[in-house]
């Protein structure tokens, strides 16, 4: 790696938090106390009711890289991003940037609410140490990046989210800092807005700009990023090419959540469940083709679901639906009796009864996956059960996670 080209440098730093306000209130008086006497703190040791939110993180990004941080929710790629741009100091380690920093971290971050859109420009040029001429010479580029009309010259407190993310955007690609910290905020816009901004972020990259981009958005992090960072709970776990660190964060969203949902049934799920209080539901779950419990099931294999219930009224003609749900909250396939042509007996009162479906060999893609349940009375109408997230289990295998399902192509390319 050429050193002169490195324009951000991260070395062992770590940043930690308290838990509640009455040890951020203790803490802040006993350092505050200890700062003016000359006694240094340690920094480096957590007192009751800390944690780390970054700990031990090394990195280095040169000019023209994209580096993107990802991880799921809490694991601390904000806190990351906001020591980057000097809003935390780090208790441990050390920070070095080598050029102008913008940032677009949070929705409305830096705008003034009483001032205009426009005025809100040159407020942002002149933090980023631009003169006026240069910011004049952008305010048009600025402007029509942002394309909000008219709302330029309204104060920005009467911008919705979405506004406030086009103008802030706008002013961060446009008045080119040399390095750019962008946090999940893509997310906000729409989808044609989002298009945009990663065009001028590719185009940014080319001018050796540096970029940090924190998403939630794999195609996002693959699409713009060479080099990627996987955080868990303040810590790195993978650092390396965008192709080789995604599959690691699919793996470790899959087994965080299959631990949050593992042997979910209706007792845990019953906030989402919707209920006529007419069925009792005993259990439920997943087989695999030998008959055998299972949580866990190989890409291509059959999903076989079973729910064992008894009726307290007789339900004439049973409406039954399952549907298959990903991480994503995506319906990636719905079965309903009557689509497929199916008919069931009429469940009667007081009879223990075992509904199962087998989905034969979905390609699905590697994921933790839902199951959605209804049951109705086709009849009168009547929903008896509704229960949203009554099972959860995961897929296995080694497909690229792109798109719903796995399918097997044929390639072709020839002279015509």
């Amino acid at each position: 790696m050429n050193k002169g080209n490195v324009v951000v440098r991260v070395d062992n730093v770590a940043k930690k938090f308290c838990k509640t306000v009455k040890h951020i209130m203790t803490y802040g008086a006993i350092d505050i106390i200890r700062d003016f006497c000359g006694i240094r703190a340690k920094t480096g040791v957590l007192r009751e009711g800390e944690f780390w939110a970054v700990k031990n993180v090394c990195l280095e990004l040169q000019k023209g890289e994209t580096l993107g941080i990802i991880g799921h929710n809490g694991s601390g790629k904000s806190t990351m991003l906001k020591l980057l741009n000097g809003i935390y100091m780090p208790d441990t380690g050390r920070i070095e940037l080598h050029g102008r920093v913008g940032a677009l971290i949070e929705v409305g971050a830096g705008f003034h609410p009483m001032l205009t859109g426009r005025e809100n420009i040159y407020i942002n040029g002149a933090i980023l140490g631009m003169r006026k001429k240069e910011i004049d010479e952008k305010y048009d580029e600025i402007v029509e990046f942002a394309d909000i009309g008219e709302f330029i010259n309204a104060p920005v407190r009467h911008y919705s989210s979405g506004m406030f993310v086009r103008l802030g955007m706008a002013i961060a690609v446009s008045l080119q800092p040399e390095i750019l910290l962008i946090d999940e905020v893509l997310s906000v816009g729409d989808i044609s807005f989002q298009n945009k901004c990663m065009k001028r972020l590719a185009e940014i990259r080319k001018k050796a700009n540096a970029v940090v981009f924190v998403s939630h958005n794999m195609e996002h992090v693959r699409t713009l990023c060479q080099k990627v960072i996987l955080l868990n709970r303040g810590e790195i776990v993978c650092y390396g090419e965008a192709q080789d660190v995604i599959p690691q964060y699919y793996q470790l969203s899959r087994e965080n959540s299959f631990e949050k949902g593992k042997g979910n049934s209706v007792a845990v799920a019953r906030y989402d469940r919707q209920s006529s209080g007419q069925v009792e539901i005993f259990d439920s779950g997943l087989l695999d083709n030998t008959g055998n419990r299972t949580e866990r099931l190989q890409s291509g294999e059959d999903i076989i679901f079973f729910v064992d219930l008894m009726a307290r009224t007789r339900i004439e003609e049973p409406l039954i639906g399952v549907a298959i749900i990903d991480e994503k909250n995506t319906i990636c396939t719905w079965h309903v009796n009557v689509d497929n042509n199916i008919s069931l007996a009429p469940i009667v009162d007081a009879v223990a009864y075992r509904f199962k479906i087998s989905l034969k060999a979905p390609a699905m893609l590697p994921g933790v996956y839902t199951v959605r349940f209804t049951l109705r009375d086709r009849k009168n109408y009547e929903t008896h059960e509704r229960i949203f997230n009554m099972n959860s289990f995961v897929i296995d295998g080694t497909a690229s996670n792109r798109g719903i399902i796995e399918c097997n192509a044929v390639w072709e390319l020839a002279e015509t």
